[in-house]
């Protein structure tokens, strides 16, 4: 079976004035479909740069990513973006939902994205699923954090991704609501079958993967199975 994601050779320099700053330095990986994989690190390794980078949220240096099977780098934004709607999920520390729609709206977002009809049905679904389904109607100032958080989680899965990336999921949680959310992102995901990339500072969260990618001053320090598993 093909990977549903290879990165090769993939180094990130940014330039400033004349001096330039290479934050990832020929990074090599490969994960294969239903893979859950953590990227750890110290602050400043590349974690959230690697994952811009594997989701096509940013543009490599040199090397190339693989996702789907599909070669990121040549593509413009309008290409890349076509690619994470239909293979990609999000979810983000800081929640970034959209304050002005409701919950339901939020998770409906990107199904209308890809033209689908009759998404409320899901979308409602999704939500009941992850335990909020009397807050259907809320907007995010109504919401505390970590139903926020499980909007979110809701939204990533509502367009069935191959792919999920995670960034610092719990990173903004109290430890309760932390863990709650770790459960459902993980249940969630054995039920629908996704990969999962997750960025976490979080040892324990990253050992309940299948597998920890330790980055060190933008290269990979280590890549092993979790201990746990």
């Amino acid at each position: 079976m093909p990977p549903i994601l290879a990165v090769q050779h993939l180094t990130k320099t940014y330039t400033s004035g004349d001096r330039a700053l290479t934050v990832l330095s020929d990074i090599n990986f490969e994960l294969s479909p239903g893979d859950a994989a953590a990227i750890v690190g110290p602050s400043g390794s590349g974690k959230t740069t690697l994952l811009g980078l594997c989701a096509g949220l940013d543009r490599a240096t040199s090397g190339t990513v693989r996702l789907q099977g599909i070669d990121l780098g040549p593509l413009d934004e309008d290409a890349r973006a076509a690619v994470r709607n239909q293979h990609v999920g999000f979810i983000f520390q800081n929640f970034q939902l959209l304050p002005t729609l409701t919950a339901l709206e939020n998770v409906m977002v990107p199904l209308e994205l890809r033209g689908e009809k009759q998404v409320r049905g899901r979308a409602e679904e999704l939500l009941d699923r992850v335990g909020l389904s009397g807050r259907h109607h809320h907007y995010p100032t109504q919401l505390s954090g970590g139903e926020q958080q499980r909007v979110s989680l809701a939204r990533a899965f509502a367009n069935r991704p191959a792919i999920l990336f995670a960034d610092e999921p719990t990173g903004n949680l109290d430890e309760e609501t932390g863990a709650t959310v770790e459960e459902l992102l993980f249940e969630l995901n054995r039920e629908a079958g996704t990969t999962l990339v997750l960025v976490t500072h979080d040892l324990e969260l990253a050992a309940k993967t299948q597998r920890v990618i330790r980055l060190k001053g933008g290269h990979v320090f280590s890549d092993s199975e979790s201990v746990e598993r």
